[in-house]
């Protein structure tokens, strides 16, 4: 990884953990076609500023244009000691998604097996071949054809939250890849990526043994989204 700076928030630092505020738009780590311009770029620039020369250890991902929360461990055995509650499923993470249309039910439960369309690679589909997944979902806001929802992924499936939140006929707005193009309003668009922000993150931390969470107010660009919406239902 080439250090280089890359704009990120610190929600918090220890000697066991850098938790950051993913900007939307960057990649965790650098693959095929990102090599630069990373989060992991950029901690690794920052650790270096610090004097601190250390691996890039994400305990788990955000898609691209995922805003919000991520674990970084700092040393190996904090990374294993997160990792291992992620396997177990004891990690809670919760996310903030606008969804097109209002969903029937104040709350519910998405099962549907995930995996990759045979034919789209990229894309993930619920289909009776793929991996067991659970979301559930709850309804924070309503407004004229859309929705404020607070999301929990029960299990950590790529592009999960979007892949359920479309088959049950509700995808996030601003998703081109799982709900078609956004219809412009004024010439321009509310926003311009998927309405996903990672808003929290709770596990049992690495040194201290205790229960912690940590957890990022959402962007501006999400704001703005609400407040488009909410204009229109007062309209």
């Amino acid at each position: 990884v080439v250090p280089e700076p890359v704009p990120f928030g610190i929600l918090h630092e220890d000697e066991h953990l850098l938790i950051v505020d993913k900007p939307a738009g960057i990649v965790v780590h650098p693959t095929k076609g990102h090599y630069s311009g990373t989060l992991a770029n950029g901690v690794v620039h920052y650790w270096l500023q610090r004097g601190e020369i250390r691996k890039f250890r994400p305990i788990h991902r955000l898609d691209q244009d995922t805003s919000g929360v991520l674990a970084v461990a700092k040393n190996a055995y904090a990374h294993q000691f997160v990792n291992d509650q992620f396997e177990r499923g004891t990690v809670k993470k919760t996310y903030l998604a606008v969804v097109r249309g209002v969903p029937a039910a104040s709350e519910g439960l998405v099962e549907g097996p995930i995996a990759r369309d045979p034919v789209q690679r990229h894309i993930r589909i619920v289909t009776p071949e793929g991996a067991p997944s659970a979301t559930r979902y709850e309804v924070v806001e309503r407004f004229r054809g859309a929705a404020l929802v607070r999301v929990v992924p029960l299990t950590g499936r790529t592009h999960q939250i979007r892949v359920h939140m479309k088959h049950i006929g509700h995808p996030l707005v601003g998703d081109e890849l799982y709900g078609g193009p956004e219809p412009e309003v004024g010439g321009e668009r509310p926003i311009s990526r998927q309405a996903l922000h990672a808003e929290s993150l709770s596990f049992v931390h690495p040194g201290t043994k205790s229960r912690v969470e940590y957890s990022a107010p959402p962007p501006e660009d999400f704001l703005r989204l609400l407040e488009h919406f909410r204009e229109k239902v007062g309209g």
